[in-house]
């Protein structure tokens, strides 16, 4: 399907606040190892990413930049796959290197990630009306902190599918709002806030009135459905309109603060902080040509380096571009087949495969150390953390241990565990599902954070470039 970009007709949300001023770096090599200089290339993907959608498509114009090929997955790849190449299935994109030819102990090392993050997102005909309000029509995705949705400029973003199929990303600026009902209404709303997913989430967007009038103030009259106004930001005809999906997100730009900018403030912290370290870690990999990019990425020891970033992990990954689905081992399996490996050498190659699984890690909260374990207790800035469960809700084992042991270890890294207090539940990741697809050994990591599933996440700008280094150290072959 073809995807176009849309020009928003609302100013898009601004660049990132609070930053040193320093120049920027010569090369993506060297933002890998400058701390300001990666917390702009984080806060910048953020912003250009208010959806999976954008964030699979700003990953593939990252790629392009260094030397990277999109190939269509619709048509056959066989041997004239390039070597350093890309696919992308809707809000998902598989990227790789492959080296100049297969040993007899060639494997996959694979980084994977996710795109999406908890939203609001839109329902079908999402336009509604309530005493003199035009309100929008939407549910919660994933599981989100639902307060954090409250009283914070939101703009709309996703792709818009019309009728011969093809996509067109939109997204607007600051547009709706969830308002806060005030504490003289509701005594309790301090003591116990409940917020029915039905009757208190849904956006306002506008004032409503009949044609030609106006609202309060002489504001205009709202549109008359917002995917009608979806349709005109996007430049095309409503009446071909077929579907969409659109969700909410967090207008507000990312912003460094704390007593020495040490931190950053940004929605979608969870996941697209280890999606911008991954891509940055191939990226500096890859930022020469040829040969040279190509060892540099891992060739050297025959391996293939692949980057995954799944969509649907915030709902349980069963669809097409999620980690249960094939997405992955379709690629691997046609990465294979251009190396001319089938059959038993296929599986064989599998089975010597690693993968990183790379998503956002809790970092110990100072003001709910109770809720944490007592002895291993890992905090913002003091590296990445590998993540551990008995109930394998996270996929390391000691090998996968291991593994991440000498990836840290080549790059110079330092890094954290995290395991969960007995009696609090963990979430889980893509790895448990990715191990279980593939078979391969498969070891959880990720850049601890804070006010995880927030629309307003925490983490420490130190931790970022650690991960990328170690992940960068990982393909080279560590």
């Amino acid at each position: 399907m073809a995807e176009t970009a849309a020009t928003p007709s609302t100013p898009a949300a601004p660049r990132p606040a609070g930053e040193p001023r320093a120049a920027r770096p010569a090369s993506a090599r060297d933002v890998l190892h400058d701390a300001d200089a990666y917390a702009r290339a984080l806060m910048d993907y953020v912003v250009a990413s208010p959806s999976s959608y954008h964030a699979a498509a700003e990953a593939a114009r990252r790629l392009d930049a260094v030397g990277f090929t999109a190939v269509d997955e619709i048509s056959p790849w066989g041997i004239a796959t390039p070597q350093r190449g890309y696919t992308i299935r809707d809000g998902a994109i598989a990227a790789w290197v492959l080296p100049e030819a297969a040993r007899d102990g060639s494997a996959f090392r694979i980084v994977g990630s996710h795109t999406d993050s908890p939203a609001l997102k839109l329902k079908p005909s999402a336009q509604a009306t309530r005493d003199g309000f035009a309100l929008i029509g939407a549910e919660v995705y994933g599981g989100p902190l639902l307060n954090s949705f409250l009283d914070r400029e939101l703009g709309l973003a996703g792709r818009l599918v019309t009728r011969d199929g093809a996509s067109h990303l939109v997204r607007t600026g600051p547009i709706a709002r969830v308002a806060q009902v005030a504490p003289h209404l509701d005594r309790s709303v301090n003591d116990s806030l409940h917020l029915d997913r039905q009757a208190h989430l849904a956006p306002i967007w506008g004032l409503t009135g009949q044609a030609g009038e106006t609202g309060e103030a002489g504001a205009p009259a709202a549109p008359a459905d917002v995917e009608a106004y979806l349709c005109e930001t996007a430049g095309i005809d409503v009446g071909e309109l077929a579907g969409h999906d659109i969700l909410t997100y967090p207008t507000e730009a990312p912003a460094r603060f704390g007593r020495h900018a040490e931190f950053i403030a940004s929605s979608r912290l969870d996941n697209l902080s280890s999606v911008a370290a991954s891509l940055a870690a191939l990226e500096s990999l890859c930022g020469g040509s040829g040969k040279r990019a190509a060892t540099s990425a891992g060739a050297a020891t025959g391996d293939v380096v692949v980057l995954i970033a799944n969509d649907h992990e915030e709902v349980g990954s069963g669809t097409r571009s999620g980690a249960a689905g094939p997405f992955l081992e379709q690629v691997l399996r046609r990465l294979a087949g251009a190396l001319t490996i089938t059959g038993d050498a296929y599986e064989a190659m599998l089975a010597r495969s690693t993968c990183i699984s790379a998503d956002a890690a809790h970092s110990l909260h100072p003001n709910y150390g109770q809720l944490h374990d007592p002895v291993v207790r890992p905090v913002l800035g003091d590296g990445p953390v590998l993540k551990i469960n008995a109930q394998q809700r996270y996929a390391t084992d000691a090998v996968g241990e291991a593994l991440w042991e000498r990836a840290c270890a080549a790059a110079g890294a330092p890094h954290q565990v995290f395991v969960s207090n007995n009696a609090v539940p963990c979430g889980t990741t893509i790895g448990p599902i990715t191990a279980q697809r593939l078979g391969i050994t498969t070891v959880d990591v990720g850049q601890p954070i804070l006010s995880m599933h927030s629309q307003r996440e925490m983490c420490a700008v130190a931790d970022g470039p650690w991960l990328a280094q170690a992940l960068a150290a990982y393909w080279a072959g560590a």
